[in-house]
């Protein structure tokens, strides 16, 4: 007897596959992003070290909820804005890499809006937002 393929395991195997391309799971947060600006040091990460900021300066403070007792320093994230109060203000297509060198609790800069879960450098929330703005609504990632 002969082995013989039956054409609904090809099927099933097709539909899997499209609605796991369609449908693939997200691993990223959302919260909300304010910016602050200079002076940037010194930081709670690494004290007055200036070379703890990136060169393309795409850093940020962390907000309690992702401070982590410090864990967090150096620890960076994908960033994208997905909406703001006002329309128009987030730049939809940039997804940015940021890199957490201070706490924005106790940052020598204050950020523009409390209690925001990621504090961005003016450089990085100009990135992918208008920087008139005190706060956006951001989906973000660590990687």
């Amino acid at each position: 007897m002969s082995k013989q393929q039956h054409p609904w395991r090809l099927w099933l195997v097709t539909v899997f596959f499209f609605l796991a391309t369609i449908f693939h799971p997200s691993f990223a947060d959302v919260g909300t992003a304010a910016q602050y600006s200079p002076p940037y040091l010194p930081t709670a990460c690494s004290g007055n070290d200036a070379s703890q900021f990136p060169t393309n300066n795409l850093f940020a403070a962390a907000g309690d909820g992702i401070w982590d007792n410090g864990a967090s320093c150096g620890r960076q994230y994908l960033v994208r804005c997905i909406s703001a109060a006002t329309p128009g203000t987030c730049n939809p297509s940039q997804t940015i890499q940021i890199r957490i060198v201070d706490r924005a609790e106790t940052s020598v800069s204050r950020p523009s809006t409390n209690g925001a879960t990621i504090i961005l450098s003016t450089t990085a929330f100009g990135a992918i937002a208008n920087p008139s703005a005190a706060s956006v609504n951001i989906e973000f990632q660590q990687v």
